[in-house]
C-alpha cells in the first residue's frame, strides 16, 4: 500500500486535503506509464489510502478546484433506488453518466449523433430511453435488488427474489452492531459483462467503534479497484462520505472516520493541465455537511436534505472524460 506523506514544504499544515494533493503529485511524478482500454494512456501507482475524520460535520470535499457536490449527491440517491436508466439524471441535469450510452448507442446503430442531441431525445423520449438509456444492471442494481438463483428438483436454476443489501446493512449495524459483516458489494462477476462500466468503488464495509465520549462512531472502508484520481476520486470521496453520514444517522451511531482504499490509482495523460493547475493551489476553508431532517429510511433522502456549509472553493477546472 503506497504510503501517503506530504511535502517537506508543506510540514506543520494540518488541511485534510493534502493527502490528496500529495497522492496526485506522487502518481504525476512517479507513476508508471500504462497503456489502457481507453487509449489514452495513464501514470498509475498500485494502491494507495487516504484517511478522513468525519466527526462535527466534516466531508472530503476538495476545495482546490469547485466540485459539484449536489450532483454527486443526486447520483448517489439514484443508486440508492435501483435504479440504472439515465433518464432520471438527465432530468435532473445531471450529465456524469452519459457518455457511456451514447457511445453504445453510436456503434450499435451507425447514427452519428452529437452528445447533447443523444441525451435531450432521452429527456423528451421515454420510449427512446428505455431503449437506449440503460446501463445495465450497475451499482443501484447490486445494491438494492442482488440478483439470487434456487436450484430446482429437475436440476435447473430459476430466479430468486433480489438481496436488498442496503437494507441488511442498516439492519445490522443496529442490531449486531460488532458484526464484521456489514459489507455493500457492487462486484457480481456473473453480470459484469452486461454493465457499461464495471464498478470503480466496489466494496463498502462499515464498523463500529466507540470512543472517549461513550458515543458509538460508525466507520467505512471503501476499496476503489480503478481511480481516475483528478475527475472521479473528487466525487467518490463525497459520496462515500455521505453513505456513511446517511448509515450514521439512521443508525443512531456518530461519524467516524473514511478510509480509501484504491487499487489502481491513476492520472490520465491528457489531464496535465488539471493536475499542474491543481497542485499549484493550497486548500481554503473547511466545508461541513448538515443533514436538516432525519427521514424514516435510508431510501427516502432528497437533495433537499444537504446543506453544506464554509464551502467557498477555487474555480473548476475541465478535463475530458475517459470513455
Amino acid at each position: 500500500m503506497e504510503t501517503v506523506s506530504i511535502p517537506s514544504e508543506l510540514a506543520g499544515t494540518s488541511h485534510p486535503e493534502w493527502q490528496y494533493l500529495d497522492l496526485m503529485r506522487q502518481i504525476w511524478e512517479n507513476g508508471s506509464e500504462r497503456a489502457d482500454r481507453t487509449g489514452i494512456g495513464t501514470r498509475s501507482i498500485c494502491g494507495a489510502q487516504l484517511r478522513y475524520d468525519l466527526a462535527d460535520g466534516a466531508m472530503p470535499l476538495l476545495t482546490t478546484k469547485r466540485v459539484y457536490w449536489k450532483t454527486a449527491t443526486r447520483e448517489m440517491l439514484w443508486f440508492l433506488t435501483g435504479e440504472t436508466n439515465i433518464r432520471p439524471l438527465v432530468l435532473q441535469g445531471v450529465k456524469i453518466w452519459n457518455e457511456w450510452p451514447h457511445a453504445r448507442y453510436v456503434k450499435e446503430t451507425g447514427e452519428d449523433i452529437a452528445l447533447e442531441d443523444f441525451v435531450q431525445r432521452v429527456a423528451d423520449d421515454e420510449g427512446f430511453a428505455k431503449r437506449w438509456g440503460d446501463l445495465g444492471p450497475v451499482y443501484g442494481k447490486q445494491w438494492v435488488d442482488w440478483p439470487t438463483y434456487r436450484y430446482r428438483k429437475d436440476g435447473l436454476y430459476e430466479r430468486g427474489g433480489g438481496i436488498n443489501q442496503v437494507a441488511q446493512v442498516v439492519d445490522s449495524l443496529k442490531n449486531d452492531p460488532g458484526s464484521r459483516r456489514h459489507i455493500l458489494e457492487g462486484w457480481n462477476v456473473a453480470e459484469l459483462d452486461q454493465m457499461a462500466l464495471p464498478p470503480c468503488h466496489k466494496t463498502y464495509q462499515f464498523h463500529v467503534a466507540g470512543n472517549s465520549k461513550g458515543c458509538d462512531r460508525l466507520n467505512c472502508v471503501l476499496y476503489q479497484r480503478s481511480c481516475d484520481v483528478a475527475l472521479g476520486l473528487p466525487f467518490n470521496l463525497w459520496s462515500a462520505a455521505l453513505l456513511m453520514r446517511m448509515m450514521a444517522q439512521q443508525t443512531g451511531l456518530e461519524p467516524g472516520e473514511l478510509i480509501w482504499m484504491g487499487g489502481d490509482v491513476h492520472l490520465y495523460l491528457n489531464h496535465a493541465h488539471l493536475i499542474e493547475e491543481q497542485l499549484a493551489r493550497e486548500p481554503q476553508g473547511s466545508p461541513a455537511l448538515e443533514l436538516t431532517r432525519t427521514p424514516e429510511t435510508i431510501f427516502d433522502y432528497r437533495i433537499e436534505d444537504f446543506v453544506v456549509h464554509d464551502y467557498a472553493p477555487l474555480p473548476p477546472i475541465k478535463a475530458p472524460v475517459a470513455v
